[in-house]
Formats: structure tokens, sequence, C-alpha cells
């Protein structure tokens, strides 16, 4: 199988599905259409008898910049509802298809990882990444909350201090710190990434899916409560910050082309 939306390109080799978001020139940041759509090709890939595994990508020199901040300006500004309180909103729908996604899961970073570009790793069961790659949560400099259960993952994957530091202080973290902690399993040149992570994708597409499913259901299952309760903290965080002083600042600064200034804030905010 072979199809490309505008968004979202989908290619099969080798019982192995390989998806590359296709936003280059918005470093492929998840607007509702692309996480609308990525959650339904994770759901098509899921019940497709001749898919074992889903190799996830980037197009250009973004693996993704995270949510389109200029979409969620447009939300905040308009007084819609959004990801915080809507099930049907494509973050939602996003990170339901990636709790139930059953068979191995291989993340490809091919560069920029921000927000979502990070927060899904917590899903892949492998993740390569490029030398150059470049990862950051920016929950802190947009006065938002964590999102897609990263406050239990994140930790889960690489210790409570690494953890802290990624999801306190919204700075970069480079390909190697990233591989130091345990969020990336393997580093690769540029140019061999797609080959590498392909490979590898491969080799696992070649084993019985009802083993990988039963691997992966016994490796997830015991943490699907504290996921569940997990998502349900952030979101009520989310939904409280969306909209407040400090995500109203971080998102004109945005708009303005400045760095925003959080020191004149109410106490609180």
């Amino acid at each position: 199988m072979t199809s490309n939306s505008e968004i979202l390109e989908v290619h099969d080799a080798d019982r192995v599905r390989t998806l590359t978001m296709n936003r280059p020139d918005a470093l492929n940041a998840f607007n509702g259409a692309l996480y609308s759509e990525l959650a339904a090709a994770l759901r098509a890939a899921d019940e497709d008898p001749a898919v074992a595994v889903v190799l996830l990508t980037g197009r250009g020199r973004a693996f993704s910049a995270g949510t389109d901040l200029v979409e969620m300006a447009e939300l905040v500004a308009g007084g819609g509802d959004t990801r915080a309180g809507t099930e049907e909103h494509g973050f939602n729908l996003l990170v339901d298809a990636l709790i139930a996604f059953g068979k191995p899961l291989v993340a490809a970073v091919n560069g920029l990882g921000l927000g979502i570009g990070v927060t899904l790793l917590g899903y892949a069961d492998l993740v390569f990444a490029a030398e150059g790659a470049r990862f950051k949560c920016p929950f802190t400099s947009l006065g938002v909350a964590p999102e897609a259960a990263s406050s239990y993952l994140i930790p889960r994957l690489v210790g409570h201090q690494n953890a802290a530091w990624v999801l306190l202080s919204s700075e970069w973290i480079s390909a190697n710190e990233a591989h130091e902690m345990g969020l990336v399993w393997r580093l690769c040149a540029p140019e061999d990434l797609m080959a590498e992570a392909t490979a590898h994708a491969t080799r696992l597409a070649a084993l019985p899916v009802s083993s990988l499913r039963a691997v992966k259901r016994a490796m997830t299952e015991p943490h699907a409560r504290q996921v569940a309760e997990a998502r349900q903290r952030e979101n009520r965080m989310f939904a409280e910050l969306l909209g407040g002083p400090a995500n109203n600042e971080a998102l004109a600064a945005f708009a303005e082309g400045r760095k925003p200034d959080f020191t004149a804030l109410p106490d609180g905010a």
C-alpha cells in the first residue's frame, strides 16, 4: 500500500508501514488535521493483517515541532473548546490511538522534536534519532501543563531527575543527551537513519504478529491505569492554564516574534 495525503504519506514494504508526517514548511507541526490523520492511520495499521510494524518519521528538517501554535492561538482567541476538554479533538484521538496500538511502533526522529514530537515517543517501542536531532518539551515556556501522560511515561524512560529537567526547563536536549537518558535507543548518522530504523522494523515484522502483540501487551498493560490517570490530571491542568495569563503572554510573544516575559504576571499565574 502506498498512499499520500497532503500531510501524511503512507508506504508499505515487507509488512512495515512507514508513516511520514508531511508538513515540512510548518516543521510538521500538528494541526487538527494531522492529529486526526495520524490517529486514523495508526488505527488502520493496527487492524490491517498485512501490517506487522509501524515506522513513524517526518519529512524535512523536523520530526515534529509540536502543536501548531497558530491554530492554538486561534482556538484560544475564539474561546473554542480545545484538546483538554474535548474527546473528539484530534489530539485526544491521537493519544487514544497510540495507547491502543497493539503492534510495535518504531520512531525515526529525523530532526527537531518539540512537544507532542517528544511526548509521543513515550508510546514508541524503539526510538532511533539522527545525530543532529534536538528535543524540547516547551510546556512551561507556553504556560501550560504536560500532555499525553508524559508526566508518567517520560520519568519511566529517563528517570525522575532527567524527566524533571526535560519537563520543567523548556530547554533543548541534544540527541546525545536524549540517548544517554534513554529517551532514544540508537543514534544514527542522518543519512543512515531511515535505513537503520527500517532494517530493525523489518526484522521485527518477519516475526509472528500474534507474538509481537502479546509481548507488547505484556509490557504495556501493567501501566494502563497509571497512564489513564496521568492523562486525566494533565488534561485538567491544561484546561485550567490554557488561555490564562502565562499562556496568553506566551502566545502573544510567539505571534510578535519576541521572548515571553513572565515576570510581570500576577502572583500564581
